[in-house]
């Protein structure tokens, strides 16, 4: 059964997250101050990223729901007590120099355009959907998906089947005539696969060591993968 649409993750796929948070701390560290327990800005921003994956994760299985993880975050960084009103106010600053170092990566636009009167596409993301949805519109292509799910809205997360399976839902196709394609092997590729899905992991950094995943390394490989030319990991041909 041919591939009838791809399904995108956004953070550090289409979207330059990690540029763009550390970009953005940096900014708001300089505005806000250091915090005390933080010899430089560097072991800051690095603070904060180690913040973010574990508060994600707790996110993602279901110990916290979305405010409480950003709360959390800015609690556990600045190593003090906030109560939740102290908490947002500090977490919305933040998201404000986040949001001015935003860009998409510069393959995205192009894919998009190469692959739009072939494949429908659509969103599915382990965030929440007022954030997402404003990312996208803000980046100018949320028009380019004809769906967008989160987990905060549907209640689970990816590598779990249930969202992989709410969005084909969405598109109104099975399983196997959709692609998933993220940069994270195991929640984005091998979840989908397991979800019955096509999955694709997008290694930009070129860190391979997963024969067992369909692998490529920029998103201007996926047209040719989807045509059938599996130089890039493809064990199968899905055109």
């Amino acid at each position: 059964m041919p591939i009838r649409a791809v399904l995108w993750d956004i953070d550090d796929t289409i979207f330059d997250h990690t540029a763009a948070s550390v970009t953005g701390m940096a900014r708001h560290l300089a505005a806000e101050g250091l915090p005390g327990g933080y010899a430089t800005a560097d072991e800051a921003v690095d603070a904060w990223q180690r913040l973010t994956r574990r508060h994600w994760a707790r996110f993602a299985a279901g110990e916290t729901d979305w405010p409480g993880q950003r709360r959390d975050r800015a609690r556990d960084f600045l190593g003090r007590s906030m109560d939740d009103t102290e908490a947002d106010a500090w977490f919305e600053r933040h998201v404000a120099h986040y949001e001015s170092a935003w860009s998409l990566f510069p393959d995205a636009v192009p894919v998009l355009d190469a692959l739009a009167g072939a494949y429908r596409h659509a969103v599915l993301s382990n965030s929440a959907l007022e954030s997402q949805h404003r990312k996208l519109t803000v980046l100018g292509v949320r028009d380019r998906f004809e769906s967008l799910l989160c987990a905060a809205e549907l209640g689970v997360s990816k590598p779990h089947a249930g969202a992989f399976l709410a969005s084909c839902e969405a598109l109104g196709l099975d399983t196997h005539e959709v692609l998933y394609v993220g940069d994270e092997p195991d929640i984005d590729a091998a979840g989908a696969t397991a979800a019955g899905l096509t999955g694709v992991w997008l290694d930009r950094g070129g860190r391979g060591g997963r024969p067992e995943l369909v692998r490529i390394t920029a998103l201007d490989q996926l047209p040719a993968l989807l045509a059938g030319n599996t130089r890039f990991g493809a064990s199968d041909t899905f055109g």
